[in-house]
């Protein structure tokens, strides 16, 4: 098997530490054990030169290579890139073939418009938003575990056509490898408990298939060395587990705060 390039120059990956979405390219990079330096900031400043002029979206991850002279935001465009350039000899983490290329889209598009979005209003209304509304954490916490659903469901399906009903074995969302697809579900399920205030077995009651195929992915060294950049870069920014800095009660607090342009560092030291 041919190995994966390593970009000479690293990689420049633009992030604000707390949310999922950036965890998703991070941890790619790491399995392809790629040449990459993590540029992170404060959410205050997302909206302002110089990272403006980057992702005129002002959302995070975004990343610059200048092996390529690419820039490019959103998360699933930059793993499709990621994948593309720096894996189109190795195939560690993809496929050459038509149908399986294709479904680790199918995939990734469902982890962006499925995922994502629920999950993120989800953890919106229950810890962020300025008041309760019943209604709406209802709403998302269902669609969570919809999504969940459809996940445990189609890794059943693969096991038993796989032959891989024993406990233990490995199943993946495409063919019989793990690949980006599955990666780019991990960082928004591994913070399942805290959004939903909920214990771990109780977040994965009645989705075995969905649990085991996460907790294998949680044991990956890349994952765990994401996760010691991420608390590393929370604590240098004084951080909670939510992004909203320490004497801070509440997200809109913080973004009054900003609006005003008044100094957030201090509050989180």
């Amino acid at each position: 098997m041919a190995s994966t390039p390593n970009p000479p120059k690293p990689i420049v990956v633009w992030i604000t530490p707390p949310g999922p979405n950036s965890w998703k390219v991070i941890v790619v990079l790491e399995e392809l054990s790629l040449n990459y330096r993590i540029h992170s900031f404060r959410f205050d400043d997302v909206k302002k030169p110089p990272f403006i002029d980057i992702n005129p979206n002002g959302r995070v991850p975004a990343i610059e290579d200048p092996n390529t002279g690419i820039t490019l935001w959103e998360s699933g465009a930059i793993l499709q890139y990621l994948i593309e350039v720096y894996d189109g000899a190795a195939h560690r983490l993809s496929y050459t073939g038509l149908a399986k290329r294709h479904l680790c889209n199918q995939w990734l598009h469902f982890q962006m418009s499925g995922q994502g979005p629920y999950f993120g209003q989800a953890g919106w209304f229950q810890h962020l938003h300025a008041e309760k509304i019943p209604s709406a954490i209802a709403r998302y916490t269902a669609e969570i575990r919809r999504v969940l659903g459809v996940l445990d469901g189609v890794l059943a399906k693969k096991a038993k056509a796989e032959g891989k009903e024993a406990e233990g074995s490995a199943v993946w969302l495409v063919g019989d490898k793990m690949t980006f697809v599955d990666l780019a579900f991990l960082p928004w399920n591994f913070r399942l408990a805290e959004v939903l205030v909920q214990s771990w077995d109780e977040v994965w009651a009645g989705l075995p298939h969905a649990r085991a195929w996460h907790e294998r992915m949680v044991e990956l060294p890349s994952w765990k060395r994401s996760m010691e950049h991420r608390a590393r870069l929370m604590d240098e920014q004084g951080l909670q587990w939510n992004g909203v800095p320490k004497g801070i009660e509440t997200f809109t607090e913080y973004e009054e705060k900003i609006a005003r342009g008044e100094d957030t560092t201090a509050l989180g030291k």
